[in-house]
């Protein structure tokens, strides 16, 4: 390492202004600040408060998601397993089985190394792809911006894979990641500025304009010919049963997107944000506030023929992206309320339309998503509420 940092130090002159790499300062920031700390630390005095910066804000997001990446490979596999020993099969068409059987560990679904080992030759390509185009367009725009390249997109970059199904195809996932980049983010000024969820907008763009590859039962399990709802649409359903006990939801041992399915993988992370302070509890525990209060509500009103109206808050929680939602899409700090009391009804409001859309809507029993950047284009406006409000009882106190 001390080698590579010699190197590095050698070719810094070429990247400044005047060299001949100058176009390409933001790539070789990147590699340098991503290796190693900043070589020019502040000497004399200055106005930092605490020793959190982006980067180490980023790194602790990526740490809070490890459980449901890993989560994501186990159950992803696991689903996978099941489906097959279901249909009798020895294997299926895709080519990540056809590896499992080249390899030798079979298709057992109580192989708890089997199912990881399979289910991530599932995840890491969705990612591989998912950092390989994002970061092309992070490159892109910085070289032709002249800044830096920002520590965001590593978060970007591993949320967008959890909130995909498992067979999605590699192309989609190039264009969804390009949407989420571009349009959600680059078009707004980069890092910082952008007022929706770069991962969410590029899903909600993958669910509009793919539909058949994002949304209905074929999706959620990586077998070919099998259908199988998640536990959320099976109570929307009134012709279907739940099949998946409460603690499997919980735990995750359920068909889903492949990060979105363990609510205790979620709450980890919970912790993780909370305690390290990179995430708002009062977001959180705002959407949940808000949730049950919903849910309480449609369950007094009641119905005859929308099973959704009787489902206990305890089911919410567990089922769909409610937790994944909560924990880490609701809470990213550019696109969230940022005032204090703001939060507290950003929060509100997720937790509200989110139930409202899963009872209410039909044809779209997942309602996180739409909650989440409907209310991401709201907060700017209930930031500017306070604010004023903040601004007005200042005035208040300095008049004479």
């Amino acid at each position: 390492m001390k080698l590579l940092r010699q190197y590095l130090e050698k070719q810094e002159k070429h990247f400044h202004s005047g060299g001949k790499l100058e176009r390409f300062y933001p790539i070789y920031e990147m590699v340098d600040a991503f290796l190693y700390t900043t070589a020019a630390p502040t000497k004399t005095a200055s106005h930092v408060r605490d020793l959190i910066d982006l980067k180490r804000m980023m790194m602790t997001v990526v740490i809070a998601l490890i459980p449901a990446v890993l989560m994501a490979c186990y159950n992803t596999g696991l689903q996978a397993n099941l489906g097959l020993q279901e249909l009798g099969l020895a294997g299926s068409s895709h080519w990540q089985a056809q590896v499992i059987q080249w390899i030798g560990i079979g298709f057992d679904p109580s192989n708890i190394l089997g199912n990881f080992i399979f289910g991530a030759l599932y995840f890491l390509p969705v990612y591989i792809v998912t950092i390989a185009v994002g970061g092309i367009w992070e490159v892109i725009f910085a070289v032709v911006r002249k800044h830096e390249i920002n520590e965001g997109f590593l978060v970007t970059s591993l949320l967008f894979p959890l909130i995909l199904p498992p067979n999605i195809p590699y192309w989609q996932v190039a264009a969804g990641v390009t949407f989420g980049v571009v349009i959600a983010k680059e078009v707004f000024g980069g890092v910082g500025m952008n007022i929706l969820n770069p991962a969410l907008a590029g899903r909600a763009f993958l669910f509009f304009a793919y539909p058949a590859e994002i949304s209905g039962d074929k999706v959620w399990v990586a077998v070919d010919g099998l259908s199988r709802a998640t536990a959320l649409a099976q109570f929307a359903d009134p012709a279907m049963t739940p099949s998946y006990s409460w603690t499997d939801s919980f735990l995750g041992f359920i068909p889903g997107s492949m990060g979105e399915t363990s609510a205790l993988a979620c709450l980890i992370g919970a912790v993780i944000l909370i305690v390290s302070k990179v995430g708002s509890w009062k977001i959180m525990f705002s959407i949940v506030a808000g949730a049950t209060l919903t849910t309480l509500g449609l369950n007094a009103i009641g119905s005859t023929s929308n099973p959704m109206f009787e489902l206990p808050i305890y089911w919410h929680l567990v089922i769909g992206g409610f937790a994944f939602g909560t924990v880490f899409m609701a809470t990213d700090p550019v696109s969230a309320a940022m005032t204090e009391q703001g939060k507290y009804i950003y929060g509100f409001l997720i937790g509200f339309l989110t139930i409202m859309v899963r009872v209410i809507n039909p044809a779209f029993p997942e309602g996180m998503m739409l909650a989440i950047l409907f209310m991401n284009v709201m907060a700017p406006i209930i930031d500017r509420y306070f604010i004023n409000q903040n601004i007005k009882r200042r005035l208040a106190r300095n008049v004479v």
